[in-house]
């Protein structure tokens, strides 16, 4: 495992770690993997920790997964959401997030709509805050799990050229994986509608692509993201089918995709639109196991905080 010591009570993007603290996680994640595949599958890690689930957003697999990881790791766990909370009477967030620290709370995994509503609470909270997910921001276990299955798959990540593909401008799992990726020495390609393909990250080395058969045919693994309807104030193409047409992984497009390439989807999966029903099940997808993955990657994340909280 790696030698870096873990010294951070909050984990809010992907920008703050560095990439001894990337592998760290990793590579513990890599051992919460074996707890998870044992019959007993549950260790006393936080045993005695109090860990908040606030998710202001809608969630399932995310949330899920934390709870999960939670138990597996013997922690007292609090689920609290927007509309049981005092938000809907008009209270502040600073004020819930007051309220709950005042309870003893040890950690506060939080998704919120509004980016930056974590980095907000953790300058102001003395608890660990743990990001799962702001706005069109960050969600820093989503790359993190999508890059341990990356390395789990094919031994590295240095190198590899990775394509994503689909509404990159609204998508923070478009930009904490390319935050991350880039950090581990990948080649990144994203492609979509011009009008979902910021420029800005062409700054910071991306490749951007209006061409879907430029962008996955000499792809190492193809990140698809489904269009983030809820986000978009505007529309940014004509229509679904047409968007499904031009950069949907179907049968005329998968042609072009190498036999050894990683299909990816972070989910929930559009199946028609993004890619179809075949492919998503099929030999190259990984999609369950990044599920699986989550876990494991979960589990490493509120460790290593955990282990910075005294």
């Amino acid at each position: 495992m790696a030698e870096t010591k873990w010294t951070k009570k909050d984990l809010l993007s992907m920008e703050d770690l560095s990439v001894d603290e990337i592998n760290l996680i990793l590579d513990t994640a890599e051992e919460f993997k074996k707890v998870n595949e044992r019959n007993v599958k549950k260790v006393p890690a936080l045993r005695g920790r109090t860990v908040v689930n606030f998710f202001v957003e809608p969630s399932t697999r995310t949330r899920a997964s934390f709870e999960l990881a939670e138990q597996r790791l013997s922690a007292d766990i609090i689920n609290m959401s927007a509309s049981t909370s005092s938000l809907t009477k008009g209270e502040t967030l600073l004020d819930t997030g007051k309220n709950i620290e005042a309870l003893q709370v040890d950690l506060i995994v939080m998704r919120h709509s509004a980016a930056g509503a974590q980095q907000f609470l953790a300058k102001n909270l003395r608890c660990g805050i743990i990001n799962a997910g702001d706005g069109a921001h960050s969600h820093p276990t989503q790359a993190l799990l999508d890059i341990f299955t990356i390395r789990e798959k094919k031994k590295k990540i240095k190198g590899l050229k990775v394509s994503i593909i689909g509404d990159i401008l609204h998508s923070r799992v478009a930009r904490s994986n390319i935050i991350g990726l880039l950090k581990l020495g990948a080649k990144v390609t994203i492609a979509g509608p011009p009008t979902l393909l910021p420029k800005e990250f062409e700054k910071i080395g991306v490749k951007l692509c209006d061409n879907l058969v430029d962008a996955i045919s000499d792809a190492d693994v193809i990140n698809l993201l489904r269009i983030q309807h809820e986000r978009q104030r505007a529309a940014y193409f004509p229509s679904i089918s047409e968007y499904a047409s031009i950069y949907g992984i179907n049968a005329d497009t998968i042609k072009y995709v190498k036999k050894d390439a990683l299909i990816m989807h972070p989910g929930p999966i559009n199946r028609g639109v993004e890619i179809d029903t075949a492919i998503a099940d099929g030999d190259q997808s990984v999609i369950l196991e990044q599920v699986t993955n989550g876990l494991a990657v979960r589990m490493a994340v509120l460790y290593l905080v955990a282990g910075c909280l005294g």
